[in-house]
């Protein structure tokens, strides 16, 4: 027995050891199980094959054939049952989209046993006289040519098809580490029914079976069990979990490439088939030219040529540029720009040494006057001295452009113009190349390249990165007049909110003073009075420069001076100045600490003003409570109180901004100062709060050898 004829054993051999493997190495899924039996399915049918491969009467052949059959019918379902489940989370809208595919082919085996045990339809005596081996052999229709064999192997092939195409959206669904898990299960499935398929296909076109396509099943079947014994090894079979799209997979590999098989080969193969006989090498030949002439008419077309050029460049040549060092360039050099003006001028310098282009202009178009205007340039003559400006029909004409054109070529009354507009210097610099500056509908400018050095051609790649290059520097463009609308919007809205505290508390100092004065003439000679109206004059001056003072506050970044220091020296000292309220119990709980660095006067002002806002907060009754404790290499203060607490809409989208206060002569610039002192000495302020409950602050400051 030569080792043709042990293929299909060892690789039947090979599946059912695979099958039992998963079967009793960890509890199966129904990909799984699917899995099992299609392994056990394609295991039979390999040494059904290879016995009947072997046998040297022709009734032992049949003998064996037949089961083998059966088997192979098994096949399609249990392996497109497979596809649907294996790594799908959502498996069961899958096979409930599918029912009716599966239920076709789960008739099939059915179908097949019926026919193998009582082979209806067929002439016995003709079938006799045509062969005479044995009655046996009319059991083998699907081995005859004929009507029943070429439908059943349209099936088996759509069948095949549908398992490639299932698994290739599995694929697709994944990325990095998930793809490498099932990598090696999806190339030994592709392997396996890839060449299920050829073989199929092979009976389909030329309506004749070959030994040489058994084995060939086999040998793929062996080769797949091999890659499948490497992926239990790695991962032990084990699925991934995927959410692929309901949607039917588009632009499917597996269809471009068993169609355009079918379609080139197969028709021409059933032209020769059908008109057969002693003129078959006239037809073939006849084929040959056909072939040949259609690559002749396909090599000499200038537009698919350019195409072929195209593709071989983006595939095969090694690249022009180092895409990922430019594009990283660009990336760095243009996002650290803050203003458009110098995003245009470094994106016009980069091009400029990227391509050897020695003159780029970028236009942006002017949405008030509606027209391009020139942005940068980095030739003398890119900005137009003598005032002109590109007309409305240049704007319509660059909207239109959806990728890089040559200006040179373009017949277009507005490219002319453009062209006036962007003069080059050599005469032999080339084309002048547009680059469209879109975001997706929108046209905000163009960038024009001229004067190359030794005015070499624009090639597919390049063209291409310079499109990527386009929309990179659109996208920039529009990301920093967001951000620059966005901020203009935001000092608006914060001078509306500053206006709105300052004015009211102006205005009731200036109510105060008013009355006063009105007063005055009236009561001038009396003493109470004077005193009372000076009184109220300091009062409101004082309140006007407190206001000052906390305004500039805000301005001002807090400057620290660090010494060392004891938080419970600074906590007593701050509390000491705090004034006690009635009815309000403070209480202190200060464990011994270790030393900190700190400006002593700004964590005294962030004690304070987080004791003043719980005294605020807290009604007859309330109890504030001042606790100090470490924690690893922190030291930790809070502040909590049993008051009014905070809403979780407030403390979300509100506390620490400046101007946002629950308290009635509030200015809200008390917190957002403590918590800029507190991350200034390296710690950090959380705050805990229910409305009706109270809040609790927690200041963390450093020790100060972790500093």
């Amino acid at each position: 027995m030569t080792g043709f004829f042990l293929i299909p054993f060892i690789a039947g051999v090979a599946s059912l050891v695979l099958a039992a493997i998963r079967l009793f190495g960890r509890r199966s899924s129904p990909a799984g199980w699917f899995f099992i039996a299609g392994m056990i399915a394609l295991g039979l049918d390999s040494i059904f094959t290879g016995l009947s491969l072997r046998s040297a009467q022709a009734g032992d052949v049949f003998a064996w054939l037949a089961p083998a059959f059966v088997a192979k019918s098994f096949v399609p379902v249990l392996w497109l049952g497979f596809t649907l489940t294996y790594s799908r989370l959502n498996y069961g809208e899958f096979l409930r989209r599918w029912r009716i595919p599966l239920g076709v082919l789960a008739a099939l085996p059915i179908a097949v046993i019926m026919s193998v045990s009582s082979p209806a339809g067929l002439d016995v005596a003709q079938t006799v006289a045509v062969d005479p081996l044995s009655e046996s052999a009319m059991t083998l229709w699907w081995l005859r040519p004929g009507p029943m064999t070429m439908a059943l192997n349209v099936v088996l092939l759509i069948a095949l098809v549908m398992i490639l195409m299932s698994l290739e959206q599995t694929f697709r669904a994944t990325v990095g580490t998930m793809r490498w898990q099932i990598k090696l299960v999806v190339v030994a499935v592709a392997l396996i029914f890839g060449a299920r398929l050829y073989v199929r296909s092979q009976a389909i076109l030329f309506s004749a079976p070959d030994i040489a396509f058994w084995s060939l099943e086999s040998s793929a079947l062996l080769i797949g069990c091999a890659f499948l014994g490497v992926a239990y090894v790695r991962t032990g079979l084990a699925e991934i979990e995927l959410y692929p799209s309901l949607a039917v997979l588009r632009s499917s590999l597996t269809v471009v490439v068993v169609g355009g098989y079918l379609m080139v080969v197969g028709v021409l193969a059933q032209v020769v088939t059908r008109f057969g006989g002693a003129e078959v090498f006239q037809f073939q030949a006849l084929v040959v030219i056909i072939g040949m002439a259609g690559l002749a008419v396909l090599l000499l077309s200038d537009r698919a040529r350019q195409q072929i050029h195209a593709f071989v460049l983006r595939h095969f040549k090694p690249a022009q540029h180092d895409s990922t060092r430019i594009w990283m360039s660009f990336s760095k050099r243009l996002g650290a720009v803050s203003d458009q003006q110098g995003l245009c001028n470094a994106a016009a310098k980069l091009v400029s040494e990227t391509f050897d282009v020695l003159s780029v202009t970028i236009w942006l178009v002017d949405d008030e006057k509606e027209r391009l205007a020139p942005a940068a340039s980095t030739a003398q003559h890119g900005i137009p001295s003598n005032g002109g400006v590109p007309s409305a029909t240049v704007l319509a004409g660059v909207k239109a452009l959806r990728s890089c054109s040559d200006l040179d070529r373009a017949p277009d009354g507005w490219a002319e113009e453009f062209r006036l507009l962007n003069p080059t210097t050599f005469a032999r610099g080339g084309n002048r190349i547009c680059i469209p500056l879109r975001v997706g509908d929108r046209t905000i400018g163009a960038m024009v390249l001229a004067d190359r050095v030794n005015g070499a051609m624009y090639s597919v790649e390049e063209i291409e990165l310079l499109n990527c290059i386009g929309e990179h520097v659109s996208a920039i463009l529009v990301n920093l007049r967001l951000a620059n609308e966005v901020a203009h919007t935001r000092e608006l809205d914060a001078f509306r909110l500053m206006s709105t505290f300052f004015v009211h508390d102006l205005k009731n100092a200036a109510s105060s003073l008013n009355l006063t004065l009105k007063n005055l003439p009236v009561h001038f000679d009396d003493p109470a009075f004077r005193d009372d109206a000076l009184r109220t004059i300091g009062n409101t001056a004082r309140r006007i420069d407190d206001m000052i003072a906390r305004l500039s506050a805000l301005r001002q970044r807090p400057d620290a001076t660090r010494v060392d220091a004891d938080l419970n020296q600074l906590v007593d000292e701050a509390l000491a100045k705090v004034q006690p309220i009635r009815d309000v119990r403070l209480t202190r709980e200060l464990e011994p600490l270790p030393r900190i660095l700190a400006d002593r006067e700004q964590i005294q002002s962030v004690v304070t003003n987080l004791v003043l806002n719980a005294q605020d907060a807290v009604g007859s009754e309330g109890v504030i409570q001042v606790r100090t404790s470490i924690n690893g290499q922190r030291v930790l203060l809070t502040v909590a109180d049993n008051g009014c607490g905070m809403t979780e809409t407030f403390l979300r989208e509100s506390l620490f901004r400046p101007f946002q206060s629950t308290k009635k002569k509030g200015l809200g610039i008390g917190l957002f100062q403590c918590r800029a002192i507190v991350q200034a000495h390296g710690g950090g302020m959380q705050v805990e709060s229910e409305a009706g409950k109270g809040t609790t602050f927690l200041v963390s400051l450093p020790v100060k050898d972790a500093q």
